[in-house]
């Protein structure tokens, strides 16, 4: 099949579907996944011959979006601030909100110049805070915690595939009589993008989030949507050095709960940050003793 004949094939497809822009950047990046194509290929050699094995890969994406599913698990993979992370259906697809929570951190560890800080990611998922961090910061000791044990042997790949060095733990923040790996751990940062979409909230969210993300890392119970945030406050009491800080993503419609929340704990400098849409989604705070 032609490189030219493959895309109006996508398009014919998935026009009614999606968006055809959108169907549009999903035939790039496949191009640029599969083929190793630049954007600007297409428009060169549109006449170019792809082979029979290529586009049945081709053909297995097209059917999988059909379905709905994230573009991210087909291609098994994703960028993130500067890294690649590869994901599948263990783990959630990193968020634009979830890099610009990275950024705050990155330019709160530039500004306080602090050296070697040691850092903690609770709730690590794919590693894609923690190894983007550790990207950005070589002098870093970065630990990262899951509860899942398929994601953290996604997440260990992930650190070996982007060359950094993170130490990953199998640890339940809600559990803590079972944190024996560290129980003797002091950090100067942590940091953890927690469940925290309730359950009355499912009916906001696409049916490509819901029918192939894993609910374990995404939802909580209506009735104590903040438990995730409690334990990590609680946490932070015996492993959080004074002066050290934490950073949350939260939910956008709880910011004023976990506002109240915080202050019943040893923090000052407690900010609220919003997102480049405008949501409530960052908190930072510093632990006072």
């Amino acid at each position: 099949m032609l490189l030219r004949d493959l895309k109006l094939h996508f398009h014919s497809e998935l026009d009614a579907l999606y968006d055809p822009n959108e169907v549009a950047n999903f035939f790039y990046l496949l191009c640029d996944h599969y083929l190793d194509f630049p954007k600007h290929h297409l428009a060169m050699y549109p006449q170019q011959t792809i082979s029979m094995s290529d586009t049945q890969l081709f053909k297995r994406a097209l059917e999988a979006l059909k379905q709905h599913v994230p573009i991210q698990y087909i291609m098994e993979q994703t960028e993130f601030f500067g890294v690649t992370i590869k994901v599948n259906n263990s783990v959630l697809i990193p968020r634009p909100e979830t890099e610009e929570l990275v950024a705050w951190i990155i330019e709160h560890l530039q500004n306080t110049k602090e050296h070697s800080p040691k850092i903690l990611d609770i709730g690590t998922g794919s590693g894609c805070i923690a190894i983007a961090l550790a990207a950005k910061h070589k002098d870093a000791e970065i630990d990262a915690l899951d509860v899942s044990i398929e994601a953290l042997d996604l997440a260990r790949s992930n650190a070996e595939l982007n060359a950094v060095s993170v130490t990953f733990y199998s640890e339940n923040i809600l559990d803590p009589d079972k944190k024996n790996g560290l129980s003797n751990k002091k950090y100067d940062l942590i940091v953890s993008n927690p469940p925290y979409v309730r359950v009355s909230e499912k009916q906001l969210m696409q049916d490509n989030v819901l029918k192939n993300e894993p609910h374990l890392a995404l939802f909580v119970e209506n009735e104590d949507p903040l438990l995730f945030y409690k334990a990590i406050l609680n946490f932070c009491s015996d492993h959080l050095v004074a002066n050290g800080y934490l950073f949350f993503e939260i939910n956008e419609y709880l910011a004023d709960e976990m506002l109240s929340l915080i202050s019943a704990f040893d923090f000052e400098k407690v900010e609220l940050k919003r997102d480049l849409f405008g949501k409530e989604r960052m908190i930072k705070a510093r632990k006072i003793k």
